[in-house]
């Protein structure tokens, strides 16, 4: 089991980084056993891997509630939000064992939009809309998890008005530390203090990727080294490009935004990225923008000629593009007073990492089984088997068994959860039921009546005098 799962924090007191976030988050559930609070929904805030949804899930756990959850694996458009949601958050409904929960006594659902900041274009059309109506309306509590609030703020002032906003930080190094060293004490490994140093270092404050990185050195030994350490590549800070895009927009600085680029680790083809994410809001005129555009084209082409001809000299030409080249297009004295953003399309990917790794492993078993490839299985036989698969319980047995799925894999086909009745009844199922597989051959059991077999003539013997002498050629056999 990855490591991640096998030590989420299954209550609140068990959250590490955050105590006054969770204090708050208790006390705003608390608000709901006498009734509906003013404020009926809450946003957790903050980087990618401190601990937001784990608090959100060990928050219903302590309160007793049952989950309706989205995230951005499932689809959150408009109406899916609306028949998922708030129908959940509007009616009384059935717990997650059957039973019958009255909101009127006091029976409460929690309802989690995961990354509710990543909605994007006509994949997740119309969903601002019921999420606001969701904010204002819901008679059950409900938790936004974003990464960048600002984002969403923007999108919608019903979400900075109406909700309550907590923010998570980023835990200390000594916080990490422990962390580490009280999983690797579990698991029986140990770790030198300068390959801890260095972990907790290269997580830059994301314990989720501090775990994984020492769950992927603690494999098959007992001991890690400072050596092996060494081998992990540290998480991408993004202070450098704040820096940079502060240098080239607010400050026009070209000699300091050329020598940030210079210094920076990030690959052009990202600086670009942010670039073009912040350009149309640091740049209000709208000479300015085309001219800016004008060299982040320019730029844009060097890069395609480094990828053509593999020549990595035209990277300079591209910096000086995205730096010297992007402030001389600024000709007016008017100044943006906005946040610098990140990059939503890094964000995407960022998020949906997992979901595409398990999508991957599934698709691989599922073409080795099918003896097909990859390609066909995901873009032909993936979707309509998952449907099959849903409503037919023999086959969903039989892909399980053949495939050797996991309880992840399985749950990517159903649209389940991993720990989902469904999922875990297959599996039950298969440990119950044995194999039985029936081998077919086309040999009849028995002979056909009124059948008379006819050999075949025996082959004419060759004459002496036609047999080849010495050795024979390729044309005599």
């Amino acid at each position: 089991m990855d490591w991640t799962e096998k030590y989420r924090p299954q209550s609140l007191d068990s959250v590490v980084g955050n105590p006054t976030a969770v204090n708050t988050m208790r006390a705003w559930a608390k608000s709901w056993t006498t009734g509906i609070p003013e404020k009926r929904a809450l946003v957790l805030m903050g980087s990618p891997g401190v601990g937001k949804t784990t608090s959100a899930e060990a928050l219903a756990r302590e309160m007793g509630w049952d989950t309706v959850e989205m995230n951005s694996s499932d689809q959150r458009t408009g109406s899916a939000i609306e028949n998922v949601a708030i129908r959940g958050s509007m009616f009384n409904t059935f717990g997650d064992d059957g039973s019958y929960m009255d909101a009127a006594t006091g029976a409460r659902k929690l309802i989690i939009l995961d990354e509710a900041d990543s909605l994007f274009g006509n994949a997740d059309r119309g969903a601002m809309p019921v999420i606001n109506r969701l904010i204002k309306e819901t008679s059950q509590p409900v938790i936004l998890i974003v990464n960048d609030f600002y984002e969403l703020k923007r999108k919608s002032s019903v979400v900075a008005n109406n909700t309550l906003q907590i923010t998570f930080k980023k835990p200390t190094a000594t916080t990490v530390t422990k962390t580490l060293y009280r999983i690797a004490e579990a698991e029986g490994v140990e770790v030198e203090p300068a390959a801890m140093e260095l972990l907790v270092s290269n997580a830059n404050g994301d314990l989720r990727a501090a775990v994984r990185n020492l769950e992927s050195l603690s494999l098959g030994v007992d001991e890690v080294t400072l050596e092996m350490a060494e081998g992990l590549s540290s998480r991408e800070s993004r202070s450098d490009m704040y820096e940079l895009m502060t240098a080239v927009f607010r400050k026009d600085d070209v000699p300091s935004a050329r020598r940030i680029y210079s210094q920076s680790d990030t690959d052009p083809q990202t600086t670009m990225l942010w670039m073009d994410e912040n350009m149309p809001y640091e740049f209000p005129d709208r000479g300015d923008l085309v001219r800016g555009y004008e060299m982040l084209s320019r730029a844009d082409i060097f890069l395609g000629r480094v990828h053509k001809r593999q020549y990595y000299g035209f990277w300079s030409y591209a910096g000086d593009l995205m730096t010297a080249g992007v402030i001389s297009s600024r000709w007016t004295d008017r100044y943006s007073r906005e946040r610098i953003r990140f990059p939503m399309y890094l964000s995407k990917m960022s998020r949906s990492k997992s979901v595409r790794a398990l999508k991957g492993s599934t698709v691989m078993k599922l073409a080795v089984y099918l003896h097909t490839s990859t390609r066909r299985v995901s873009m032909d036989i993936l979707h309509p088997l998952k449907t099959m698969m849903s409503n037919d319980r023999e086959l969903c047995v039989a892909i399980t068994r053949g495939a050797e799925l996991e309880p992840e894999e399985l749950g990517f086909l159903l649209d389940k959860k991993p720990d989902s009745k469904d999922v875990k009844a297959i599996f039950s199922e298969l440990e119950t039921k044995p194999v039985t597989e029936k081998i077919e051959t086309d040999v009849p059991k028995s002979k056909p009546k009124n059948v008379t077999s006819v050999e075949p003539p025996a082959p004419a013997p060759t004459p002496a005098a036609s047999k080849p002498k010495g050795q024979r050629s390729l044309f005599d056999f």
